[in-house]
């Protein structure tokens, strides 16, 4: 893991030990490489409890209960996917927060409507969750790294306004 990413790993741990939150991850493409991220800091285990690997469709409709309609309709690589993921790894694993990943990393597999290097990403709670694309197509291993390093940004900044809005409100 690269400095910069050690940093958002360290800022994440500490945005989740202060506000007393768990959170899970929920990967296709990206194989655990962001678990592995939140699991750098020592002491993860107060706050992250645990990930699912779910690299084919059946194990995103098993354990997180991705619609397999939505699968069949618009493929496993699309938005609303990988906010089910979100949503279902909160459920299954029991956590305030989920960061999910599902794309096509390469080198094969892409199609003309969705390319190589086609990565979603989701965070958040089950109630509210932010997306982002990446679109360009750098070589698988950076395609991965350049996933999982805008997840783990994605999931800094998601807690952070979670924590600035919890703040406010205690304080009215």
């Amino acid at each position: 893991m690269d400095f910069e990413g050690k940093i958002i790993s360290r800022e994440i741990s500490e945005l989740l030990w202060e506000s007393e939150k768990t959170v899970a991850t929920a990967e296709s493409c990206t194989g655990g490489r962001i678990a592995e991220a939140i699991i750098s800091v020592p002491g993860a285990s107060k706050y992250f409890k645990g990930g699912i690997i779910c690299y084919v469709n059946e194990v995103k409709e098993n354990l997180l209960g991705v619609s397999h309609e939505l699968l069949e309709e618009k493929t496993a690589v699309c938005e609303e996917v990988a906010v089910e993921m979100v949503k279902g790894a909160c459920k299954a694993l029991n956590t305030d927060y989920a960061v999910a990943a599902t794309g096509i990393a390469g080198p094969s597999g892409g199609t003309k409507e969705i390319p190589v290097g086609t990565i979603w990403l989701a965070c958040g709670t089950p109630e509210k969750i932010v997306t982002c694309k990446v679109e360009e197509d750098h070589g698988r291993d950076i395609n991965l790294a350049i996933a999982t390093n805008r997840a783990m940004q994605m999931l800094r900044d998601f807690l952070s306004a979670e924590n600035t809005s919890t703040a406010e409100t205690e304080s009215k």
